[in-house]
């Protein structure tokens, strides 16, 4: 009995002491925000199946949008802290929010495209100024608004030469699986979805018409600001699902299956390996040095002036910010700093 009762005592002490432990470390919770089923996303999703958040002591909550637009617009009520999104709505959520950019999600150059279906494909591919004249939907603010406005530009086209219709990406993919629309601008993985249903060829690639298109790390300045570390620790995690997915892709692909069937996206094993062998991703060392101030204006800021610059053509904004009023390496150089942070955010197992 004795026995019995000691092994019940140490179990309860055991058990007591954890708890207690546990109760002096709570998890810190953070409101994340991205797109649903898209590849710059995945890491949240792997994040969460692989149980890293705890493992920085966060607590995500998460919020999704359909673009970046409505995406920057929920930052005026705090509803999201962190996240990742284009970087033309990463711009236009400095302008209009004051969201900072702490970091690169992927390079999606070539993610975001100019499609034409399928039975007018030869067209506009032997006589690309064919397009004059013609309607582009496409959803404004947008990378995909970027690429396709780049690719016009490589044809000798100007905007004015067609008509850029605004719609949301599934509207899109809808009209011209219905023969109601030629010409289209979207992003991966819809331009994917595009080309299996109806045989869609992309005509340009914002890679093709000579623009990088970055994804963008963000924040709420205020929220950032006051929580430094947390923001790290949600910088270290990303970094940690990047640099696992590139060690074991095979395993990657089995989890992005599942978080694009959640957003309601079904493609191919072919097309989602496209995803990883056309979209570099970033680990913490190339973030820095995309970061890089030390000679002027780093690669970053090179990149995000470009698109400012791009944005004041559309209208969308009046005035070209400083890409230095915005972009800020603070918070991936805490990550480097702390070695807990940076051997768990460059850890591939």
């Amino acid at each position: 009995m004795k026995r019995i009762l000691s092994h019940t005592f140490l179990a309860t002490v055991l058990a007591t002491g954890l708890a207690g432990a546990q109760a002096q470390q709570p998890l810190t919770e953070i409101k994340v925000s991205y797109q649903p089923a898209l590849y710059w996303a995945l890491p949240f999703y792997v994040a969460s199946e692989k149980n890293w958040w705890a493992e920085m002591g966060l607590k995500p909550t998460f919020s999704i949008f359909p673009a970046g637009v409505p995406q920057i617009a929920a930052s005026a009520s705090k509803s999201w802290d962190v996240g990742g999104i284009g970087s033309v709505p990463a711009v236009l959520g400095h302008v209009r929010f004051g969201i900072k950019t702490i970091g690169l999600t992927n390079d999606e150059s070539a993610g975001n495209a100019l499609l034409v279906r399928k039975d007018v494909a030869d067209k506009f591919t032997k006589t690309p100024a064919s397009m004059k004249g013609q309607t582009i939907l496409l959803t404004a603010n947008s990378t995909g608004d970027y690429a396709v406005q780049a690719c016009l530009k490589k044809y000798g086209l100007a905007k004015g030469d067609v008509t850029l219709k605004n719609m949301g990406q599934a509207e899109i993919i809808s009209a011209v699986s219905s023969n109601n629309a030629e010409l289209a601008g979207l992003w991966a993985p819809n331009i994917y979805t595009l080309e299996e249903k109806v045989g869609a060829k992309v005509l340009c690639s914002g890679k093709e018409g000579g623009v990088m298109v970055p994804g963008a790390l963000i924040a709420r300045s205020e929220y950032a600001e006051q929580n430094p570390e947390t923001v790290a620790r949600f910088l270290a995690v990303y970094l940690r699902a990047w640099s696992w997915m590139n060690a074991n892709k095979p395993e990657a692909i089995v989890l992005m299956r599942k978080f694009y069937e959640q957003g309601g996206v079904a493609i191919s094993e072919a097309s989602m390996k496209r995803e990883f062998e056309t979209r570099p991703t970033f680990d913490l060392a190339n973030q820095l040095a995309r970061m890089d101030r030390a000679r002027g204006n780093s690669d970053m800021d090179s990149w995000f002036g470009q698109i400012a610059i791009f944005m004041r053509g559309t209208g969308a904004i009046q005035t070209v910010p400083q890409p230095t009023d915005f972009i800020t390496d603070a918070y991936m150089k805490r990550v480097s700093a702390d070695p807990k942070l940076r051997a768990f955010a460059n850890n591939t197992k």
